[in-house]
Formats: structure tokens, sequence, C-alpha cells
């Protein structure tokens, strides 16, 4: 008896929303492959987690959790899950447990994305307003998705979603990578990540490597097919 085909879970990361994932998210269905991507809050790394790997949990049968930029944090921490198989990571955070996204960062030269970030509040219930940030929207193109057609970019830009501040400094409560099979599609150009942060983290984690050339932080926009492929060998290696 074969084991049923695993969901794929596709959680996206700071400055955008699921809609990032429509051409993977094509890709896939167009196998038979069962995928959602469910909004990932941005509120703060504990959190954020919680909430994704209480989408897993309730998925019958097993799950590959794909996490894109910060969504690779999340799927860190997430992926201790009983029913998780497979994390894949997409130009992505890979963090090890007790480490924030600040001091991975802090290991590399920064990228452009740090000096063109845009600070706003929140309200917290019974606090004061928490700090927020986006991508300032002249920035964005050469940033995030340089390798994407303006039109499209600047949809993007107007469609980001900010992540809390803080959760730069919050640390990883777990490292799923350490039980489960790894595999990660690194970008070559990216501007919003250092390609060597995303390097660094993936080898840390004994991931299966892919690099795409001269891709954008928006890889999965601008390379639907690749990341695809590579999130399709992650099923198949669980199946």
């Amino acid at each position: 008896m074969t084991n049923p085909t695993p969901t794929v879970v596709l959680v996206h990361g700071a400055f955008a929303d699921a809609a990032s994932w429509s051409g993977v998210i094509t890709e896939l269905q167009r196998d038979g492959i069962p995928v959602i991507a469910p909004p990932n809050p941005l509120r703060g790394l504990a959190a954020d987690a919680a909430y994704v790997a209480s989408v897993a949990a309730q998925i019958d049968g097993p799950v590959v959790l794909v996490g894109h930029s910060y969504g690779g944090a999340v799927i860190t921490v997430a992926g201790t899950g009983e029913n998780v198989v497979g994390l894949v990571y997409v130009a992505a955070y890979v963090l090890e447990e007790g480490e924030s996204l600040g001091e991975l960062q802090g290991r590399f030269p920064a990228s452009p994305l740090v000096s063109n970030l845009k600070q706003g509040t929140y309200p917290i219930a019974g606090g004061e307003p928490a700090v927020e940030v986006t991508i300032t929207e002249d920035a964005f193109p050469s940033i995030f998705a340089a390798d994407v057609p303006e039109d499209t970019t600047k949809v993007l830009a107007a469609a980001q979603r900010p992540l809390a501040a803080a959760a730069f400094e919050e640390k990883a409560a777990a490292a799923g990578w350490r039980t489960t099979p790894a595999w990660a599609v690194i970008a070559g150009g990216d501007q919003a990540i250092n390609p060597e942060v995303e390097r660094f983290g993936a080898t840390r984690a004994g991931a299966t490597v892919v690099e795409v050339d001269g891709a954008s932080h928006a890889v999965a926009v601008s390379r639907p097919k690749e990341v695809a492929e590579v999130i399709r060998a992650a099923v198949r290696a669980a199946g």
C-alpha cells in the first residue's frame, strides 16, 4: 500500500501574501498534488509558527511545509509536527534552535533591504502600539522582484503585508530540520536576503540545495516551475 500524497502547505514571508504562490500552486495542482497557501500572520515568530503548526496538524495525512523568506523561519519552528515529512526553504531564513533572524543575518553583510524599510505601527491590546515594517515602494521592485515584470511589481508593492519588527529578535524555539528532511532553493540574485545567508542556513540544515542563478527574492513568482520542481522532489521523497 502506497502512502497518500503529502499535502503541500505554502507559507509566504514578509512583504508578500499567499497570492505570491499562485504560479507554484498552478504547477502543483497540474500534477494532482494537494496544496494550500494559508495566511502567515507576520506578528511574531512563536505566534506565526503556532498558527502554521495548527494548520498542518489539522490536515489528514503527511504534510510538506514550504516557507519563503521569513516563512522559512516559521516552518523551522512549526516543522516538528508529527505529520510533517519534509521542509522546503525558498529564498529563506533557516534558523537554528535558539537563534534569531537578526543573529543569523548579522553573520553576513547586510542586504539592500535593511536600509529601505519603512516603519509603521499597529495597536496592541492593553499596551503601547508596536512597530511594523514594509519595503519603501520605490525600492520594492529592485529589492524584492527585480526579475518580475514592472506592472506585476507595482501590484506586489501595493499589496505587501508588513512584518512586526519584533520578529527579527525573537529566537526560534525549535529547528524542525534536525529531524525532518529539508530542501532549499537559493535565489542567486536576491537583494532582500543575502544569498550567503540562505546558503549558510541550508547547508547547516543538511538540505538538498538548488541554486537559481540570477533569481530575485520573488523567485516563486518569477521561476514557479523551478520552485515547484524542488517541492515535487520533497513530495516524491515522502511518498
